[in-house]
């Protein structure tokens, strides 16, 4: 169950990004349009989980956190350069920190709650 839920919750990292991000620029919030800006950054989820074999110790800060966190990030930033969709410094700057805290907020809750 531990891994279902630390997918999960990588999961809702990245949509919340994308939701918040899309409502803070007026971008409408169609499915749509949610399903464009996320599937690169969702991708790039699966890639860091795969990489870091995340079912392995989904919260682990470093072990699975920090691979998850710039696998999503990176992978991210390089599908959307392949499909079309804009990449500006300050757009990977934004996702970098959003994406790290959200990320690395949960695991650092987790972890905190396994020590005690």
């Amino acid at each position: 169950m531990r891994t279902v839920t630390g997918a999960v919750l990588d999961l809702c990292c990245v949509v919340a990004f994308v939701l918040i991000g899309r409502a803070s620029h007026s971008e409408g919030e169609t499915l749509g349009g949610a399903v464009t800006t996320a599937w690169p950054f969702l991708a790039g989820l699966l890639i860091g989980w795969l990489v870091t074999r995340g079912w392995r110790r989904p919260a682990a800060l470093v072990a699975t956190g920090v691979g998850v966190w710039l696998a999503t990030v990176a992978a991210g930033m390089a599908l959307r350069v392949v499909s079309g969709q804009g990449v500006a410094v300050t757009f990977v700057l934004v996702t970098l920190v959003f994406l790290g805290l959200a990320m690395f907020g949960w695991r650092a809750v987790a972890g905190r709650r396994m020590a005690a």
